[in-house]
């Protein structure tokens, strides 16, 4: 979740001079050959016809209709076809394209030649199914062999002459019609429908098949990346592009992507990923970089990587025949994060806002006065202590641990900071406090540090409880007329006006908030600790309010997805929480009236595919287990696949204005909506104990570490100054 996405833009950019095409063919870059021939097609039988018709485009699909019906009185005139028994191309066709289908890897690599090292996707996943769930391979350390596309796959979708096509269209369509006529006379008829995202009719509680649309979401944007802009830190799907943001790149997108590759078990796409690590990433470059989104992004990332491969080798084994470094991950991790100690080599302990690569120096922002972000600063804890406990350097430990010290002991009123620090004098710049932009995630590493060292640090516990606190008496309000929970901004700081604007990134709160109130146990599992009472219980229903209201902001916008701010109309004066009964009204209708509170304005209606809304759904799925929240998410979900799409199918993209139909793209793919949006909605579909919440944590780009306990090793190195119930230190009496 980072706090500002254009926090990396505002970085001076490097193009590289193959920028757009690297040295090799943008459409091609793996040297791939596709030249499939219609009567190959038609003598690789049933299911390699079926596997082809099923990815033509709905003219096609008129087409094929066509010609079976011309089949079909073609084998009446014969006198084959019985009187009066017809057959027709179902609606509900089979998938062929399910990675559940046995035979789809030796048909997928038959069907085309191909060059190079990295041809042998069909091999690399001729074993394991998907199945019928996940459930219990977490707890045994693995998980099922799921099946990767073919590395060829994107390179067939190349254009054919029209008059191959026809012919081919006609032929597969034909085997197709008389398969299904023959089945279904059998006794042996479909059974699963197809999921491509042209087809909308999925059964309401296919969990397993929404799953697996949104895998094959992931594998279309991955596979757009590895055609157009392979190696670079940038994607521009609509120009079919790459930038880099450092000389020789950062692996940006490559790196935040990893976990999620080994989630979904994209064995061959994680090779090459792999790949490119080993032989290309270094971080010796002379070039500034954020210290907050390379630690989030990249260091997340490699330890994530490192976690999942080494815990769980069965997630995603290596290609057949690839010999794997088992310390790749942890070596390029150590690297960047000793590169990254310069960046709190400050006069209180405060991190600069960037770090120079090479020389390892901190660099102050040069904006805001050069102070750096609270959230920037107080979110690069879970990286460094993680990193700690796994090579036992206590320094990484000590510098995270410093931050959180030297910024409690500014003594904040209710536990609300401001949303800049100075790193020369540890000093608050301003008073604004937000849970937005430069202020969000200081909180969320508060609760996750307390569960990522197994509860043994109490301190962020209470720091968390009086933050959480202060934001129930200072930032919760409710809109008008329809009274929905929501969570404003205080630009004068506490005592001044409450702003009724909520960013996006504020959604992360309802996620947080039962993941503080339950310790990542079930919401019936934690009702039965006799820690339980009144707190918990308001905090669950706090959550639930919030996240109504996070959602609301998708519905109530013409594409379905939310802006990046929302305002609310609000009473003057705003009511204080608990003044009002929060509405639980969303229904779906245009004129509904709960949508007129929502206040969309123009310059703030963009989507940057931002995924703090489908966290919290993922977690208050895991909490609550009330499946309105993964109905919600497959709403999300379809209104990004719906609107989100390139128009020429390189990727996902950014929107313009989420209230214009059709909405106008922006040329850019985020990383995040890898690393974070699509994962957190996969693992939204999958079973429960995929990563657990009670044994792991997320970072806040949702790489997951795995909890620990403290250890001989380490410990929690300060002490809070004693203060009053307002948060201000209590001054020792002078003699």
């Amino acid at each position: 979740m980072p706090v500002d996405c254009e926090v990396v833009q505002q970085q001076q950019s490097y193009v590289s001079p193959n920028a757009l095409g690297f040295g090799m063919n943008t459409r091609d870059p793996f040297g791939l050959h596709h030249q499939p021939s219609a009567l190959s097609i038609l003598q690789s039988g049933v299911s390699a016809a079926t596997d082809s018709a099923v990815t033509f485009s709905r003219q096609t699909l008129e087409t094929s209709k066509q010609a079976i019906q011309a089949g079909k009185q073609a084998l009446e005139d014969s006198g084959v076809l019985p009187d009066g028994m017809s057959f027709s191309l179902p609606s509900n066709i089979p998938s062929f394209t399910n990675p559940q289908r046995r035979f789809e890897d030796s048909r997928w690599g038959s069907s085309g030649t191909v060059h190079g090292p990295r041809s042998s996707a069909a091999g690399d996943r001729a074993s394991g199914s998907v199945g019928n769930g996940l459930g219990g391979y977490f707890k045994d350390k693995e998980l099922p062999l799921y099946k990767d596309k073919p590395f060829t796959y994107a390179s067939s979708r190349r254009r054919r002459p029209l008059w191959r096509r026809k012919r081919v269209f006609a032929g597969a369509a034909l085997f197709l019609g008389l398969i299904y006529w023959l089945e279904l006379f059998s006794g042996l008829g479909p059974t699963r429908p197809k999921w491509d995202h042209t087809n909308r009719h999925l059964k309401a509680k296919d969990w397993d098949g929404r799953r697996e649309r949104i895998r094959e979401t992931f594998i279309e944007s991955w596979e757009a990346y590895e055609r157009y802009a392979w190696g670079h830190d940038e994607f521009h799907p609509i120009s079919k592009s790459g930038r880099q943001m450092t000389p020789k790149g950062l692996g940006w997108i490559i790196v935040d992507s990893l976990d999620t590759m080994i989630l979904m078990n994209l064995t061959q796409s994680l090779s090459n990923a792999r790949d490119w690590i080993s032989t290309s990433l270094d971080y010796n470059q002379d070039h500034d970089v954020n210290t907050f989104e390379t630690t989030i992004r990249m260091l997340g990332g490699l330890l994530s990587a490192h976690y999942l491969s080494s815990t769980f080798p069965k997630m995603a084994p290596p290609a057949r025949g690839e010999k794997v470094d088992e310390g790749l991950y942890l070596e390029k991790a150590t690297d960047l994060a000793n590169r990254l100690l310069g960046a709190y080599e400050s006069p209180s302990g405060i991190p600069y806002a960037s770090i120079n690569l090479k020389t390892m120096e901190g660099i102050p922002s040069h904006v805001d006065e050069g102070a750096s972000s609270t959230a920037e600063a107080g979110s690069l804890q879970l990286e460094m202590k993680y990193l700690a406990e796994l090579t036992g350097e206590k320094s990484y430990w000590d510098k995270a641990e410093k931050v959180i010290q030297v910024i409690d002991d500014n003594a904040v009123q209710d536990g609300l900071v401001p949303i800049f620090i100075h790193a020369t004098t540890g000093k608050f710049k301003d008073s604004t406090i937000r849970l937005g932009s430069r202020g969000d995630s200081y909180y969320e590493y508060l609760i996750k540090q307390y569960l990522q060292t197994s509860e043994q640090e109490p301190i962020y516990r209470d720091m968390y409880d009086q933050a959480l606190s202060g934001v129930r008496k200072h930032l919760i309000t409710y809109s008008t007329p329809s009274h929905h929970t929501l969570i404003g901004e205080l630009p004068g700081g506490i005592g001044g006006e409450l702003s009724p604007k909520m960013d996006h990134l504020v959604c992360f709160m309802p996620g947080t908030i039962a993941l503080g109130a339950t310790g990542g146990l079930t919401e019936a599992e934690a009702r039965e600790l006799p820690t339980w009472g009144k707190k918990q219980e308001d905090e669950m229903k706090l959550a639930r309010e919030l996240m109504q209201t996070c959602f609301g902001m998708y519905r109530v916008t013409q594409t379905g997805l939310a802006p990046e701010i929302t305002w609310f109309r609000v009473e003057d004066p705003p009511l204080h929480e608990g003044e009002a009964t929060p509405s639980d009204d969303l229904k779906a209708e245009v004129d509904a009236d709960w949508k007129q509170d929502y206040v969309v304005k123009s310059s703030d209606a963009h989507n940057l595919q931002r995924p703090e809304t489908v966290e919290s759904l993922f977690v208050m799925w895991r909490i609550t287990g009330d499946i309105k929240y993964r109905e919600w998410g497959w709403e999300i979900f379809e209104a990004f696949e719906t609107h989100s799409r390139e128009k020429h199918g390189a990727g996902f993209v950014s929107l313009n204005d989420v209230n214009e139909l059709p909405p106008s793209q922006r040329d850019n793919m985020e990383s995040f909506w890898l690393a974070e949006t699509l994962k957190y909605l996969y693992l939204l579909f999958s079973p429960n104990d995929i990563l657990p919440l009670d044994k792991v944590v997320f970072n806040t780009e949702a790489h997951p570490f795995p909890r620990f306990e403290l250890g001989k090793l380490f410990s929690t190195g300060w002490e809070r100054k004693p203060r009053g119930k307002d948060g201000n230190i209590i001054q020792p009496e002078e003699n």
